[in-house]
């Protein structure tokens, strides 16, 4: 399957540990194209239906329909075969507030 950035897809995030959010839920790829077609792990931000608008590491979105929020504070890598099934694409605006704030919370500043 072809993996594009800032696509939702399906995956698979157990097992975790302590604080993480598991179960199969929909994850946004953050990785570029260009890894994501060449490695065998992505790098994506879970979704999630559980809402913090006053929580700064979290971006609001509606994805077909649903209100939800993309957890950069929970980014991790995954194993391409812990991903399935195309969900849609997050906006161009959103993906840029995505952006900017994985910049904010992990960038050199």
């Amino acid at each position: 399957m072809k993996i594009t950035r800032y696509g939702v897809y399906w995956a698979n995030l157990d097992p975790v540990v302590a604080s993480e959010i598991s179960k199969t839920r929909p994850v946004v790829i953050v990785s570029d194209n260009a890894m994501n077609n060449n490695l065998k792990t992505v790098v994506a931000c879970p979704l999630t239906s559980s809402l913090h608008p006053e929580w700064r590491s979290r971006v609001q979105v509606v994805i077909k329909g649903k209100e939800s929020e993309v957890a950069v504070d929970q980014i991790r890598t995954l194993s391409r075969k812990r991903i399935y099934q195309h969900v849609g694409s997050i906006d161009p605006d959103d993906a840029l507030k995505i952006r900017i704030l994985i910049s904010e919370m992990y960038g050199n500043g």
